[in-house]
């Protein structure tokens, strides 16, 4: 013995997969219910496939500033969730200030050095006013990148010129990757 689905009586399957009785209401409420299910994954097919056009029709600008809004949100957690304080005057962030206080601050500019945009060597969290024109120093930046990742590899950096072209399917991989990082870095917390 079975039970309905829809009005809880028992009966007897007369075939396998029977999911109610042979009640008249109970029949139609169950075709109901099969196209309500078909109609929501015919749906969600269509909003995939919308989402899907909506992003092969990106151009590679607005693909770039996802790829870094992706980028510096990993950075700013990154360095957060390691307990690091800024790299320019060493005080604490101040993360539940509105707005956020917190920059990825790039050591060699994304406009100079657009090849080091995205390495990870080269951003920091950094308060927003040490960020900001007038904030900081390269010299007070220069000595908190020094103090940690070391001076070969601020001289490493320092001396990388390889030129680098992105195409609108690498920042589609960049941007990929560092949500996925994100991702992992706030599961991991």
């Amino acid at each position: 013995m079975a039970r309905c689905r829809y009005c809880r009586q028992p009966y007897k399957p007369a075939r396998m997969g029977q999911g109610c009785c042979l009640n008249l209401d109970c029949i139609i409420l169950a075709g109901q219910a099969r196209k309500a299910k078909e109609a929501a994954k015919q749906a969600k097919a269509e909003r995939a496939a919308i989402r899907a056009r909506k992003e092969a029709a990106k151009r590679p600008n607005t693909l770039k500033a996802e790829a870094q809004a992706a980028f510096n949100a990993y950075i700013r957690a990154r360095d957060l969730s390691a307990g690091h304080n800024c790299i320019d005057c060493d005080k604490p962030f101040e993360p539940q200030k509105p707005g956020g206080s917190v920059d990825a601050g790039h050591y060699l500019s994304r406009g100079s050095h657009p090849n080091l945009a995205f390495s990870e060597q080269n951003c920091f969290a950094q308060r927003k006013n040490c960020n900001r024109p007038g904030g900081t120093t390269a010299t007070a930046f220069r000595l908190g990148v020094i103090d940690r990742i070391g001076l070969d590899a601020v001289e490493a950096l320092e001396s990388d010129t390889t030129p680098r072209r992105y195409r609108a399917e690498d920042y589609r991989a960049i941007r990929d990757l560092y949500r996925a990082k994100l991702k992992e870095l706030k599961a991991n917390e």
